[in-house]
C-alpha cells in the first residue's frame, strides 16, 4: 500500500503495517525499563531475553531495543538473520556481522579471532558488542551453546558479548532442558510479553495513528470495538485495522467507523435455502 493511495487519509505511512518506523511503536513503561537494563548489560556483558506468545509484540520490542542501543556512540549492534542455521553457517554469519573472516572448519581459530575483536572493541568503547537473535526458539541447542562458550573467557569470569534472544514459549522450555540449562541460568535481563488489556491495545493503536499523522483516522467507537475484539493480541489488532483501511480505500470511506467494521467482519447470516439444498444433494448428507 503506497503513499499515493494513503494520501486522502492524511497519513505519512500505513500505521498498521509491520514495516512502520520505530518511532511509531508504542514504548510502554515495561519496555522502557528493559531498554535501560540493556544499556547497563552492554557495559557488563551477558544474556537477555524477550519472550511471549506469537503476536504480542516481541519483534517490536527488539526493534525498539536495537534502535536505542544503536544510538549509543561506538556501541556495535548486530542482528543474526538466520537463527535456524547450523554451527558452520552460524560462524560464517557471525564473522560477517563483526568483520572477521572465519573458517568454520577451524572453530578454535575463529573463536580466538572473534574474542580478540570483541576485546579490542571493549577496550576502546567500554561497551560489549551486542548480538540480537529474533525467533531464537528456532536456533539449534548446539549453536546456542557455541554462543555461550564463545562469549566469555577466563573461566566464565570475563564477558565479551551481550546477547539478546527473542522467542516464544518454546525458548523458555528449551532453557529448562539439561542441554541448555547452563545458558538459561545466565539470563540476566528478561522482558515477558503477556496478552494485552483493551486499554493497552488502545494505547498502541492511538500511538500508531498519532505517529502516522492522523489521530482521527478512526472514530473513537471503532477504536474501542477493535480493541475489544483483538483477543489481547497486538498482531490481530493491527491485522484487522489494516483490513479495514484497505476496505475504506476501495469504498473511499473516511473516517473509518463501526459501520465499516461490522460490514467487513460480521458473520454472514445463514441461508436456509442453501442449507436445505446441501442437505438433499447426494454426498452432502451428514
Amino acid at each position: 500500500m503506497n503513499h499515493t493511495l494513503l494520501a486522502p487519509y492524511a497519513v505519512k505511512f500505513n500505521p498498521f503495517s509491520p514495516e512502520v518506523p520505530v518511532a511509531a511503536l508504542h514504548v510502554t513503561s515495561q519496555i522502557e525499563y528493559f531498554c535501560r537494563r540493556l544499556l547497563q548489560l552492554a557495559q557488563e556483558g551477558g544474556f537477555a531475553t524477550v519472550q511471549g506468545d506469537p503476536g504480542l509484540g516481541k519483534s517490536g520490542s527488539l526493534r525498539i531495543a536495537q534502535d536505542r542501543l544503536a544510538q549509543v556512540r561506538d556501541l556495535q549492534v548486530g542482528l543474526l538473520s538466520r537463527p535456524q542455521s547450523g554451527p558452520a553457517d552460524f560462524y560464517r554469519e557471525l564473522g560477517d556481522i563483526f568483520g572477521v573472516s572465519l573458517a568454520p572448519h577451524n572453530r578454535w581459530a575463529g573463536t580466538k579471532l572473534l574474542r580478540q575483536r570483541w576485546q579490542a572493541h571493549l577496550e576502546a568503547a567500554l561497551y560489549r558488542p551486542v548480538l540480537i537473535i529474533d525467533e531464537a526458539q528456532e536456533t539449534a541447542p548446539a549453536v546456542l551453546n557455541e554462543l555461550r562458550l564463545l562469549s566469555s573467557t577466563q573461566l566464565d569470569s570475563h564477558l565479551l558479548l551481550t546477547v539478546i534472544l527473542g522467542g516464544d514459549q518454546r525458548l523458555a522450555e528449551a532453557f529448562r532442558s539439561p542441554q541448555l540449562l547452563p545458558l538459561g541460568s545466565r539470563i540476566r535481563v528478561r522482558l515477558l510479553h503477556e496478552p494485552l488489556s483493551p486499554q493497552e491495545l488502545r494505547n498502541h493503536l492511538l500511538h500508531r495513528l498519532h505517529a502516522a499523522g492522523n489521530p482521527n483516522l478512526m472514530t473513537a467507537e471503532l477504536v474501542t470495538t477493535l480493541c475489544e475484539h483483538a483477543a489481547g493480541n497486538l498482531r490481530i489488532l493491527m491485522t484487522m485495522a489494516a483490513e479495514l483501511l484497505d476496505a475504506a480505500l476501495q469504498r473511499e470511506a473516511c473516517p473509518l467507523d463501526e459501520k465499516l467494521f461490522f460490514e467487513i467482519f460480521a458473520v454472514p447470516p445463514t441461508d436456509p435455502a442453501r442449507l436445505a439444498k446441501a442437505a438433499t444433494t447426494p454426498g452432502k448428507r451428514r
